[in-house]
């Protein structure tokens, strides 16, 4: 079974009453961080749970040390994932808004965790429901206490000291998530700190999408990277982003054109420059 799989609005309100299916609804808003459970709380997927990016899905951020949105602490992610009733054999289908940054973010945590089968994205997220005239509900689902069992894979994570003691070496592939003005340092919107890793390639998330918002067909993706890797070997492949959440969404889009999961810089660029002695870059 493929670990990166899409799954239509269609298609899920089909399968909405089996019993090993759980929706988490992975809504948030960096601008404004209660935006998710608001909306979650106004009208979400029948069935669906809320999983919040900064309560749920990332650890404490420590000022000076971490990134925006560190890893959460493995074993109370396994623990809120039983709260949500999930098992090891569950059906889990994940979506946001639609461009599915934060969709991608808990896809990337649970295969991190070893669930790397039966986990959905809905292509098109909350906005391909609304399009396909599905209905919301404000319903809670009904509590269920899940025994899910899983343990983090350090290998499909990367840290800034051993991205630093590699950056010379001509196998490693960076790619940024971020969009073109933000990688080149021409604005920085979020962090105290423009530009980029040196050698880093720009890959902006969202060409992921169609103009529907809606991932890609899988050989679009493959000829996407493809061209973003030149010849390269996927093998030295890091993604990264601004704080580890979009650089999921480059995952999960080289999964769906057949390439391996490769490592995530987890920290991302809002970690790296936290040590002013690491190296910065502009242009490109």
């Amino acid at each position: 079974m493929p670990l990166a799989q899409l799954i239509t609005a269609e298609q899920l309100a089909a399968r909405l009453a089996e019993p090993r299916l759980v929706i988490l609804d992975c809504r948030f808003a960096l601008e404004d961080v209660d935006y998710g459970q608001r909306s979650h709380a106004e009208g979400h997927l029948p069935g669906a749970r809320f999983a919040d990016l900064e309560r749920d899905l990332s650890g404490p951020v420590v000022k000076g040390v971490t990134g925006r949105h560190p890893l959460p602490d493995p074993a109370r992610l396994v623990e809120r994932l039983r709260d949500w009733g999930i098992d090891d054999d569950s059906q889990i289908v994940l979506y946001d808004d639609g461009p599915g940054a934060f969709a991608a973010r808990a896809w990337w945590l649970l295969a991190w965790l070893g669930k790397r089968d039966g986990v959905y994205l809905l292509d098109g997220g909350l906005n391909a429901w609304r399009a396909a005239q599905l209905p919301l509900t404000t319903e809670p689902p009904a509590s269920r206490r899940g025994s899910f069992q899983g343990q983090p894979d350090e290998r499909l994570v990367v840290t800034a000291e051993q991205l630093r003691q590699s950056l010379d070496e001509p196998g490693l592939t960076l790619l940024d998530a971020r969009a073109l003005p933000r990688f080149r340092g021409e604005v920085e919107p979020i962090d105290p700190v423009a530009g980029h890793i040196p050698g880093a390639l720009c890959a902006a998330f969202t060409d992921n999408l169609g103009s529907d918002g809606r991932f890609l067909p899988a050989d679009r993706l493959r000829q996407r990277f493809a061209e973003l890797l030149a010849g390269r070997s996927p093998e030295g492949l890091v993604a990264y982003c601004g704080s580890g959440v979009t650089a999921c969404h480059n995952l999960f889009a080289l999964c769906l054109a057949g390439y391996p999961l490769a490592p995530l810089y987890a920290g991302s660029w809002s970690e790296w420059i936290t040590d002013p002695t690491r190296p910065v870059a502009t242009g490109g």
